[in-house]
């Protein structure tokens, strides 16, 4: 294995993380965006408390278009997109030019479902290249930690949003073994402490959805 920096380490990480908010992201807005614009102003709230996001936004409609557009929202999917490219760009010799064009697709595809009136079809292409790119990750990246950081990265997301929308018990123990699986092969240093307390959580009968955010976010040392 050759050396991978700090910094090209965390960017490895953040990419994984930043594709995967996208993806999931955008799942939820593919199953409901054609009723997201009659949600009442209390749903959309509710998200964003969900998910932490300061409601900037004046009505349903107005954060349904903004949430996914608006590239000045930190908090939108187009900027969480871009975040992921950028980081893809200074790692191009650690994921190759391939798994990069998958991103690079998906930005283009965020362009033109940003200017259609029907943009249901291009936020899918966005799903399909970012699913690309992680079939690229798999089967083209030969460095073992490369690929693991990126994918521990994508489960720790994956956990993180997943305890946001309260998904049930059985998904969530399938993604903590899923991470279990990954953070050996990463070479990052971790809390055991934590993946063990994180272990124990899902386990509950009652989900502590909040204390697993905490404990999956401060996975890392």
């Amino acid at each position: 294995m050759g050396i991978i920096s700090i910094e090209n380490t965390d960017r490895l990480y953040w990419l994984g993380r930043y594709s995967e908010r996208v993806y999931t992201t955008l799942r939820i807005f593919s199953e409901r965006y054609d009723s997201m614009i009659d949600l009442s102003d209390d749903e959309y709230k509710e998200y964003c408390i969900r998910q932490e996001i300061p409601d900037i936004y004046t009505s349903a409609a107005d954060f349904t278009e903004r949430y996914c557009f608006d590239e000045t929202d930190e908090n939108s999917i187009i900027s969480n997109l871009t975040r992921a490219y950028d980081n893809a760009i200074v790692l191009r010799e650690e994921i190759g030019s391939t798994a990069l064009s998958y991103i690079q697709l998906a930005v283009y595809a965020m362009g033109d479902a940003k200017c259609s009136i029907a943009p249901l079809l291009e936020l899918q292409h966005i799903r399909d290249n970012i699913a690309a790119f992680w079939g690229v990750v798999d089967d083209s990246i030969d460095d073992e930690h490369i690929r693991s950081i990126i994918k521990f990265g994508k489960r720790v997301e994956r956990i993180d949003l997943f305890s946001r929308m309260h998904m049930g018990p059985e998904e969530l123990r399938r993604q903590v073994r899923r991470l279990n699986d990954r953070i050996p092969l990463t070479g990052l240093s971790y809390s055991r402490r934590r993946l063990a307390h994180i272990n124990y959580l899902v386990e509950e009968d009652e989900m502590d959805y909040a204390n697993l955010i905490e404990e999956v976010e401060a996975l890392l040392e």
